[in-house]
């Protein structure tokens, strides 16, 4: 019995916080399945969508399955669930391990990443564990009685879908990309003395006659070959910074003005949109209003993308949008913040704010300058407060039902029994 209880508990905890790092960034989970169809070579073979849903089905799946095994409800569902996965994950992993189609699983988000070879150590641990739990799933003690481990398991399902839809809808509530808010892009790209630099490129792809070729800055060619994308790539591998390919090309300009925009002492706006082709444009107005009122003030604005000169001549036409593009690294953007179109507000490289395309400053919060207003001033965000508050709305219920299950349930079973005897 201590075994197994042991092996629910270890395989409660991790598949609690997997489950949960995965809820609060469901987008990261999207792009690692889109990387991972891209590596098999299948990722024609599915709609845009079916990615994501999987990405908040699998998210669900692992919370849901760590919490029915910390308080041992729907024992021998959670305990086969937990041992499906397992096999799935562990013979994939090792692959992973081998062939190394990706960089990393991505068991546990950006909270923590492991190698491919660290992440099939440990699920030969985990698959241990949940084979003993599967086996021997009569022994998990309950912490709730039977006839109230369905208001556990219906809270549980609804609160992990009603935070991924949140984190969808907005910004995830914790940020664990080297882009958070308080962060100084400057000093994130800094190499400390004496270790040895990356040499990193900007690549362009263009496109002529069907035929597909890379460029530099220094050979790149005439207006008959029409441009596809761009790409960061790294040179030469040495110390890797935390902000490494963060690499602003002008399109107006056609030079790199990275420096020139992180040494800004004043406000600047940049609109990520990492694929404008497929880029919300509902609320194009009240990005157009933004530009206009940076214009009035002062402030600079910019656009990064990764898409085409085409599709941005398109969005401009569509849009009427006035504000100069750069050209960026697309995984750069989607790491940057997890919304398209998405706005960032910097003054001297730090970034002071973040918004989705749900969530932009509108005329009745512009009213002034923004030195002038809570606005231009960095959010205050704090990990621990977030997790604090998210544990509070979801734990405090069901400690709720816990003493209801106790004070009431119990009691009344056990009066059963005392009548009966």
């Amino acid at each position: 019995m201590v075994w197994v209880n042991a092996c629910r508990f270890l395989l409660a905890a991790l598949f609690i916080f997997s489950g949960f790092v995965k809820a609060v960034d469901p987008l990261w989970s999207f792009y690692k399945i889109q990387d991972y169809l891209t590596a098999f070579g299948i990722l024609s073979w599915f709609p845009t969508y079916l990615p994501l849903l999987f990405a908040v089905l699998l998210s669900a799946m692992e919370f849901c399955v760590g919490i029915f095994l910390l308080f041992g409800v729907r024992r021998k569902i959670a305990s086969t669930l937990a041992l499906l996965l397992m096999s799935v994950m562990t013979p994939l992993t090792l692959y992973l391990a081998l062939a190394n189609p990706v960089s990393d699983c991505g068991c546990f988000g950006d909270a923590w990443v492991l190698t491919n070879w660290q992440t099939f150590g440990k699920n030969i641990v985990l698959l241990i564990a949940a084979i003993s739990v599967f086996r021997e799933w009569k022994l998990i003690i309950r912490f709730i009685t039977m006839k109230m481990e369905w208001m556990v398991s219906l809270y549980t399902i609804l609160f992990v879908f009603a935070l991924s839809c949140y984190c969808l809808e907005y910004l995830p509530i914790l940020d664990f990309r080297p882009y958070k808010i308080g962060t100084n892009i400057k000093s994130g790209m800094e190499i400390p003395e004496g270790a040895k630099k990356s040499v990193f490129e900007s690549r362009f792809v263009l496109e002529k006659d069907g035929k597909k070729q890379g460029f530099t800055l220094d050979n790149y060619p005439d207006s008959t070959w029409t441009f596809v994308e761009t790409r960061t790539i790294v040179k030469e591998k040495g110390y890797e910074p935390p902000i490494h390919d963060f690499s602003m090309i002008s399109l107006e300009m056609g030079e790199d003005i990275t420096e020139q925009v992180l040494a800004d002492k004043g406000y600047t706006f940049l609109l990520v949109a990492h694929r404008v082709e497929e880029a919300d444009d509902s609320n194009i107005d009240l990005i157009n209003e933004i530009y206009d009122y940076s214009v009035e003030h002062g402030y600079g604005f910019y656009a990064l993308t990764s898409s085409p000169e085409e599709e941005i001549a398109q969005w401009r036409e569509r849009t009427g949008a006035e504000y100069p593009f750069c050209q960026m690294d697309d995984i750069t953007l989607k790491t940057i913040i997890r919304s398209n179109p998405g706005l960032l507000l910097i003054k001297d490289g730090t970034i002071l704010n973040k918004w989705s395309d749900n969530q932009l400053p509108d005329e009745y919060v512009l009213t002034d300058s923004l030195d002038k207003l809570e606005l231009g001033q960095q959010k205050w965000e704090s990990d621990l407060r977030t997790i604090g508050y998210v544990l509070m709305w979801f734990f405090i219920p069901l400690m709720v039902v816990m003493s209801v299950d106790i004070l009431v349930v119990k009691r009344r079973e056990q009066g059963r029994r005392v009548i009966s005897d």
